[in-house]
């Protein structure tokens, strides 16, 4: 995979910085921050935030559309078009709340599988061939009536004190893993975050692969 673009998903402004539902954004953020002056930009073309890593040919765009996440899609089909990239250029981050805090999902194609913004991204590419990272968030309740009641609380919630060190190991992993996805390929890449599992505890969390 020859990765040029990642657009991670999440809400603007300052009401929605640092929720669930940002955590596409938070990758992005974690990237950047161990670069030096990489800042992101608005970009008012793309309906995004933009920064950019490295030069040439190994340059990585970092995408923040700014459109809410229900029409992401418009701003990553205008990112790909003004950068003459397709599909295969992309990964998209999202938050997942099907799977727990800690545990990470990267695959090449897929459905929505019932979250908005991917379900923009596909719309508006015409494809759901395009890889995508699903970032873990955990659900409120394994009950389905309570669960459905509570989500969007959840989704819009921030991480508690005890899950931010959690929070922060994970960000770490996916940070790792798309530096693998660059040199390595997509397929190293699902390897080495597929198996991922973090676990908190009294002391410092628990990484296994």
């Amino acid at each position: 995979m020859d990765l040029c673009l990642i657009a991670g998903l999440g809400n603007p402004g300052p009401r929605y910085a640092g929720t669930r539902h940002n955590a596409g954004f938070m990758v992005l953020e974690a990237l950047a921050s161990g670069q030096a002056k990489i800042v992101f930009r608005n970009q008012t073309r793309l309906k995004a935030r933009l920064a950019e890593i490295g030069q040439g040919e190994q340059r990585l765009r970092l995408l923040m559309p700014q459109t809410y996440m229900n029409a992401c899609g418009v701003s990553i089909r205008a990112a790909l078009d003004w950068f003459h990239l397709g599909p295969e250029h992309l990964l998209v981050v999202v938050d997942d709340m099907d799977l727990p805090l800690g545990r990470l999902r990267l695959r090449g194609e897929g459905s929505d599988g019932g979250h908005k913004g991917l379900r923009s991204t596909i719309a508006h590419l015409n494809t759901r061939a395009f890889a995508r990272l699903r970032v873990g968030i955990g659900a409120p309740g394994r009950d389905p009536a309570a669960r459905k009641a509570a989500t969007v609380g959840h989704v819009l919630g921030r991480f508690s004190a005890e899950e931010d060190p959690l929070l922060r190991q994970v960000l770490n992993e996916v940070v790792a893993g798309i530096h693998v996805l660059q040199r390595q390929g997509l397929g190293a890449a699902m390897n080495s975050l597929n198996g991922i599992r973090i676990q908190s505890n009294p002391g410092p969390g628990i990484i296994t692969h």
